[in-house]
């Protein structure tokens, strides 16, 4: 997880995914008035470690990576998986049944 997020990246994680305000606010447990305001910060760097953590909570929920700026490159955002994964993903979490841990032994 990355610790150097902007509003600007909040904003593209949720234009990738295809994800409103109110859908990333409720994965990462901020008020939804608090995504607008980190979002509106553009490329302000987020300070407070709890906002950090509950965003990173948020961008593993979508599964979105944040790639750090290297290489004179800015950073960025993508998809942990491809599409086909995620909808494949999404299938499977949605049919039900008993609930377990994803840990093998």
């Amino acid at each position: 997880m990355s610790n150097e997020i902007s509003g600007r990246l909040i904003a593209a994680a949720r234009a990738l995914t295809g994800i409103s305000q109110a859908h990333f606010a409720e994965a990462s447990g901020l008020p939804l008035d608090a995504i607008g305001i980190l979002e509106a910060g553009g490329s302000a760097l987020l300070r407070s470690e709890g906002e950090i953590e509950a965003v990173n909570r948020a961008l593993e929920h979508f599964g979105v990576i944040i790639i750090d700026e290297s290489n004179g490159m800015g950073a960025g955002v993508r998809l942990k998986f491809t599409r086909q994964d995620a909808r494949q993903i999404a299938r499977l979490e949605g049919e039900g049944g008993i609930v377990g841990s994803d840990d093998a032994p």
